[in-house]
């Protein structure tokens, strides 16, 4: 069963070679795309015998794991999986994951290990924005796997089947909600989406961003939920500013809670903008 990992890389060599790293046991071909790295990426993975495919810019998750699946699907992988260069797999993560379905995610736990950082993740169309992941901050998560309403295209496996059906990721989102998407068009077609607690992955968490509550996080996720909310459950005139006035909110909390305060609130501001 020809597995393809596509690992998208922007800057961040260090987390990128600790990646490929840890996927050197698996049955699986990596395929690193980088979006435009400036900190010698390229040449360092390529110096470790990996493919690269240089996209020459950032074009964000979207569009740039976008290149790399199309490249795994026309060289006829049955399974392509999507990771961030920031995440590292657990010994024999792949094989739970390919016995569970069309399309699955592991348990992620954060880079110590130690604590959950999504095992699944509701979508509640009415709120606009996606909360905490399931299982989020406690201890690793057991059993079989179980549904969720949406995965998490970091760390995401899917069959050759699912990706021709579903389509690839929206890239007019750049990053973040573009796994919802994806997750809810799926879903739709009648396909599954399950979390397969047996494989597990650590992950550094919006390394490339800044971190969770950076401004940049902020805009993508309030900008992307909102767009995403509204395509698949529309709500008319007062839904729709109701929905948006509790998404801001949450958002411009977080921003009061960040380090960067000013910054974020102006992140919350451009969302609305560009919706």
């Amino acid at each position: 069963m020809s597995v393809v990992a596509v690992v998208l890389s922007w800057n961040g060599r260090e987390d990128t070679l600790a990646c490929l790293a840890s996927l050197a046991g698996e049955p699986l071909t990596p395929l690193v795309v980088d979006n435009g790295s400036t900190d010698g990426s390229v040449e360092a993975v390529r110096e470790r015998g990996v493919e690269v495919v240089e996209n020459g810019r950032n074009l964000g998750f979207a569009a740039g794991m976008n290149v790399g699946i199309r490249v795994a699907l026309e060289r006829d992988a049955e399974h392509v999986l999507t990771l961030n260069n920031d995440v590292e797999v657990e010994p024999g993560f792949l094989g739970p994951l390919l016995e569970a379905g069309d399309v699955a995610c592991p348990q992620i736990l954060f880079g110590d290990g130690r604590t959950v950082w999504y095992a699944g993740a509701r979508w509640d169309p009415r709120a606009g924005y996606h909360g905490r992941n399931m299982g989020y901050g406690g201890p690793p998560v057991g059993g079989g796997p179980y549904e969720t309403d949406r995965a998490c295209g970091g760390a995401l496996v899917a069959s050759r089947r699912a990706w021709e059906d579903v389509g690839l990721f929206d890239e007019s989102l750049f990053a973040y909600a573009e796994d919802t998407d994806w997750s809810l068009r799926a879903r739709a077609l009648g396909y599954r989406v399950v979390v397969v607690p047996a494989s597990v992955v650590r992950h550094k968490v919006s390394a490339s961003s800044g971190g969770e509550g950076s401004p940049t996080s902020i805009y993508f996720t309030l900008r992307n939920s909102l767009r995403v909310a509204e395509r698949h459950a529309p709500l008319g005139p007062l839904g729709t500013a109701r929905r948006r006035a509790v998404a801001v909110t949450a958002h411009a909390l977080q921003a009061l809670l960040s380090p960067r305060k000013l910054a974020g609130l102006r992140a919350v501001a451009r969302a609305v903008r560009d919706l």
